[in-house]
């Protein structure tokens, strides 16, 4: 393990969301688009206009890439605002809200990425979604950062070993775009028909 390379930030929040999902993306290559995909598409592709800006006292980075030698993590922050001598990492999401924490791993990675670069420590991030055209606040606390630092644990073994995690049917797989590719119900369906034999 001594060797692997760099995980991507994404990642993580696949790996959160469904590790079958995160397999099929990272390991075999698969990737296919439905109308929630085309839409984040859409909404990264308006904020990684890549400069700088500002809004009031706030200094604006967008499209910036991150790293940490650490926990061998690479990817890309959607926008980095500077205010008063902290940094903070702006995850840009389509929807609103959801049930889980995928979104608020990815902000802490970009946040550990960050103060690995900058020798700061960030105790705050926030994720904008789109749909509501909010931000939320994203405590970066020690229970997410042991979340964050198990998942990047994870999602390396993930793609050292290679080994396919099992599908299972959740309500996540109603949105998904590769539910057609992962079948998560037939698993469900065979176990069933066998027990009928």
């Amino acid at each position: 393990m001594n060797d692997i390379e760099y995980v991507p930030i994404a990642a993580l929040n696949q790996y959160a969301y469904c590790s079958h999902r995160c397999w099929r993306m990272f390991c075999a290559g698969e990737f296919i688009d439905n109308q929630y995909t085309i839409e984040g598409t859409s909404l990264h592709d308006r904020v990684h206009t890549v400069g700088e800006g500002q809004r009031e006292e706030t200094e604006q980075i967008r499209a910036i890439w991150l790293k940490s030698d650490k926990y061998k993590l690479i990817g890309k922050a959607d926008l980095v605002e500077l205010e008063n001598g902290e940094c903070y990492p702006i995850e840009y999401k389509r929807g609103r809200k959801g049930e889980w924490d995928n979104d608020e791993l990815q902000v802490c990675a970009q946040a550990l990425c960050l103060e690995e670069m900058t020798g700061k420590s960030i105790n705050t991030g926030y994720i904008y979604y789109a749909h509501s055209h909010q931000r939320q606040l994203v405590e970066i606390d020690a229970e997410l950062r042991q979340s964050a630092i198990a998942t990047i644990e994870a999602v390396q073994m993930l793609l050292f070993t290679g080994a396919m995690p099992k599908a299972i049917k959740t309500t996540r797989c109603d949105g998904c775009s590769l539910s057609p590719q992962c079948l998560p119900q037939s698993a469900d369906k065979v176990k069933r028909y066998q027990e009928a034999s």
